[in-house]
């Protein structure tokens, strides 16, 4: 099976890349958090370094004074989101949708979690932000887009990398022009090698900083499964299960 225009998939013992896909794993890491790492801290940074008046890059004090909301903070990306923000200074808040998902958000660092299916989330979240947010890191835009649209200060960002539950994203134009609103749509395999290059960097500098950490008491709980049933491993994550979900390569 094909993946991101490679003739080979990644379950295999072996594989090739082109030389600025192998990214080294710093000795400070275990195996663990650079198998959890990839796709998700990659996105994670380009969700947060989108911003017109934003950093281009992470590095602590990047993201002094900003707000991040992190939608949906015990999903693999969510997680790297709030730990990538922490990690650059922001002030950060994530919404979940039950108590145990916000143990995870609150394992990972977020300041501040909220369940969006209690009370009114806007309005909590602007106790928090009463300027409104600067960045979201959005996972289901259909359904969250009127919460992100209440609580986005002017000129704020909207990064969204997923459309969970496939909801129909329906703009009220004027409402995005007075707030001058900035929708960033993005998939890592299409946002440029400089954007990916400076990813991986910013990426391997958090994790020799201990900001990356991967396991159930840091909000993200690994899921293995042996190579011989990698198929288990999709179904695993095709039923949304919580965590990050590992294949194991040899025993």
């Amino acid at each position: 099976m094909a993946a991101a225009g490679r003739p080979t998939g990644t379950a295999a013992e072996f594989t090739v890349v082109p030389a600025d896909r192998a990214v080294p794993l710093p000795d400070e890491a275990s195996f663990d958090v650079g198998a959890s790492l990839g796709v998700p801290a990659l996105t994670a940074h380009r969700a947060l370094t989108v911003a017109e008046d934003g950093p281009r890059r992470l590095q602590p004090g990047a993201l002094d004074g900003r707000v991040v909301l992190a939608a949906g903070g015990a999903g693999a990306v969510g997680h790297a989101v709030i730990q990538l923000a922490r990690w650059a200074g922001a002030t950060v808040i994530s919404t979940v949708s039950g108590p145990e998902k916000a143990r995870l958000a609150t394992a990972a660092g977020a300041h501040h979690v909220i369940n969006y299916r209690e009370g009114d989330p806007a309005v909590e979240i602007r106790k928090i932000a009463p300027d409104g947010v600067d960045i979201v890191a959005e996972v289901a835009l259909g359904a969250n887009l009127a919460l992100d649209l209440a609580v986005l200060r002017t000129r704020g960002t909207i990064s969204t990398y997923a459309n969970d539950g496939g909801k129909p994203v329906e703009l009220d134009v004027l409402q995005n022009m007075v707030l001058n609103t900035r929708f960033q749509f993005l998939v890592l395999y299409t946002a440029g090698p400089e954007a990916r290059a400076a990813a991986a960097t910013d990426v391997a500098a958090a994790v020799r900083g201990g900001a990356l950490p991967v396991g159930e008491v840091h909000g993200l709980p690994l899921v293995r499964f042996p190579l011989n049933c990698t198929a288990d491993a999709h179904r695993a994550v095709e039923s949304g299960v919580v965590g990050k979900v590992l294949v194991d390569v040899t025993p």
